[in-house]
């Protein structure tokens, strides 16, 4: 699912919801598919955040408590054939259902973890409804290689007898849509714009930024009305005639006047780290967690609106900046030549680490990948940019020279040739370091007591740092990946986190 994306997750159909009488309302973070609402991960500060009572990640005493329980469980319970302990994010989900079962919530709203129909959380037999947001390419290595076998993928999470709703998409991804439903005998809906629920009242108004997310609140509103129609007629929000007719043979939802609640709802909805603002005296932080070619798109056209509708300072010049990672099998060339047309004087890449060691954070730990691995990445999407900017420059050839004798270990560094428009690429070892030399201290909140040793010692890196600390206005754009937003917000937002 790309970000046109999944952007109303569990957050804007439970704040739609909220006033039926739902006393407990929970989500589950990439958790399970009776609501698969966004298909993609969440920035994260914290494990606990991805089991969610109330909208409230569950505490560390019942975190702890419902760990210890199923973990030995398993133990007790495993055979000859079973070796080790369901990976990560299995066991996170057997947890999940654990607590909702425990805790005797009300309302489960399930999100599923990278695709539907052999997603470990597809074992819900009869779910109250199910949605299916905007697709895109991703995780292509167990998803496939087009949106039609990805949307075949997602498909699986419909069941017989259950409504399903989904967003306008292109024609042959629905038409995969449309038949898994068909074959399944699963009544599935295209929810109707945004627009058609504001008929005969005031305009709905959405807490979260961004053109696409007026989809993602259409399906929201759909799901959660369905939920009410089980649940009370009453209430709902008042009905209005179906439009007549099919579009690609689906039957376009009912259409209903949203209830005060809900236009309530949605107008409060908060989800940090997507096209999330955060102005900090000259510096402004842009966050969003696009990590797909549709998403990507998005996040630059948002990125752009939210420039043009700024208050321009009379004091100095602007400065844009883009601080960038990507993991996974993504195409990072590919992520970097959409977010050009932004203009960037700085492009700056650190891994997903907000310091050089994380043993003090295990939420941020990952055995899977060495520090110098992540490195050589961010290394190769330096070259990735310093490629396209050569491209779009000049055609001529230009090799950095190699890093300085007794220079920063934690700081690699690689200036562009001398062309007015391109910009300068800096790698830094830890997103820690990268907001060091982005905010040369002009952030109030974000701090740190002294910059590392040797932060300046590249040209680049010196010549950049005086012209940020004169701007009158500093732009960052932080993007490609959810982990490097959830990072930075851990360092920029430290409350969160505690």
């Amino acid at each position: 699912m790309s970000r046109a994306r999944s952007h109303l997750r569990a957050a804007l159909f439970l704040a739609a919801a909220s006033a039926r009488g739902i006393t407990t309302q929970v989500a589950a973070r990439r958790g399970l598919s009776a609501w698969p609402v966004p298909q993609e991960p969440s920035m994260e500060y914290q494990v606990r955040e991805r089991i969610r009572i109330n909208g409230q990640p569950i505490s560390p005493e019942l975190f702890t408590k419902y760990f210890w329980r199923l973990y030995h469980r398993l133990e007790e319970t495993k055979d000859g054939s079973c070796v080790s302990m369901p990976p990560y994010f299995r066991f996170l989900t057997l947890m999940a259902f654990h607590v909702f079962l425990q805790e005797k919530v009300d309302l489960a709203v399930v999100e599923v973890g990278i695709g539907g129909a052999y997603d470990c959380t597809n074992i819900i037999r009869k779910p109250v409804v199910c949605g299916v947001s905007s697709l895109g390419i991703d995780h292509t290595s167990l998803l496939g290689d087009t949106v039609e076998k990805i949307a075949w993928q997602k498909g699986g999470i419909f069941k017989q007898g259950v409504p399903a709703f989904t967003v306008l998409q292109p024609e042959g991804p629905l038409a995969v849509l449309r038949d898994r439903a068909q074959q399944i005998s699963c009544p599935l809906y295209l929810c109707p714009m945004l627009e058609a629920l504001e008929e005969g009242g005031p305009p709905l108004t959405l807490g979260l930024e961004g053109e696409h997310q007026r989809s993602n609140a259409a399906l929201a509103l759909q799901l959660a009305h369905c939920w009410l129609q089980r649940q009370d007629r009453h209430g709902a929000g008042e009905p209005k005639a179906s439009r007549p007719g099919l579009l690609w043979q689906l039957p376009l939802a009912p259409v209903f006047q949203p209830t005060s609640h809900m236009r309530l709802g949605l107008r409060n909805t908060e989800w940090p780290g997507r096209t999330q603002v955060l102005r900090r005296g000259p510096l402004t932080w842009y966050l969003d967690g696009a990590h797909t070619a549709s998403s990507a798109q998005a996040c630059v056209r948002w990125f752009r609106q939210a420039l043009q509708g700024r208050e321009r300072p009379s004091g100095g010049p602007e400065v844009r900046v883009l601080l960038f990672n990507a993991t996974g099998d993504r195409d990072p060339a590919a992520l970097l030549k959409l977010l050009q047309p932004c203009q960037f004087d700085y492009a700056v890449f650190c891994p997903n680490l907000t310091e050089v060691s994380s043993t003090g954070n295990a939420d941020q730990q990952n055995f899977t990948v060495t520090l110098d691995q992540v490195l050589l990445r961010c290394l190769e999407h330096q070259q990735h940019w310093n490629h396209l900017d050569e491209e779009q420059a000049s055609p001529d050839l230009w090799s950095a020279p190699s890093p300085e004798p007794g220079g920063s270990a934690s700081l690699l560094l690689a200036p562009h040739p001398p062309h007015t428009c391109s910009a300068s690429s800096l790698v830094f070892s830890c997103i820690s370091h990268a907001l060091q030399w982005i905010s040369q201290g002009r952030d109030p909140i974000f701090q740190p007591p002294s910059p590392p040793k040797g932060l300046l010692t590249h040209p680049v890196a010196h010549s950049g740092a005086s012209i940020l600390r004169e701007a009158a206005a500093i732009h960052v754009l932080v993007t490609g990946s959810l982990h490097l937003v959830g990072g930075v917000l851990k360092l920029l937002e430290p409350a969160l986190s505690q």
